[in-house]
């Protein structure tokens, strides 16, 4: 048997009544992905095939390439992008997020927000 960490994370938050869904994602190439969005709770992830930009709020994109994990803490912070990073080849993850009873798994951010916070894609 063979056991690798590929990550660890102290989440936050844990929304009350939670419940966990694992989704599978798959971008064309060069797809720009999910528009800035939020989830409700905290999402863990793992890139199965191909390159992802991954962009959270406060931080610097980056690269998750296909055996790479990924996670962000829900809530408030804005994801504004999960697209493929490669325009020859298809990206696929799987995510695990801990929802919210009653809210959506994505929540859209509005351009009035985007613009308030200052934030535009180049």
């Amino acid at each position: 048997m063979s056991l690798t960490v590929l990550q660890e994370a102290k989440p936050p938050f844990i929304p009350e009544g939670a419940h966990a869904m694992t989704i599978v994602i798959e971008y064309p190439p060069g797809d720009p992905g999910t528009p800035p969005h939020r989830h409700p709770g905290p999402a863990f992830g793992y890139v199965l095939e191909g390159e992802m930009v991954f962009e959270l709020e406060g931080e610097p994109p980056r690269v998750v390439r296909a055996g790479e994990a990924f996670w962000e803490p829900g809530g408030d912070v804005i994801h504004y992008q999960d697209g493929n990073n490669r325009d020859d080849l298809p990206v696929r993850f799987t995510v695990t997020m801990l929802c919210e009873p009653g809210k959506p798994m994505v929540d859209l951010v509005s351009e009035d927000e985007l613009r308030a916070k200052g934030w535009s894609r180049k």
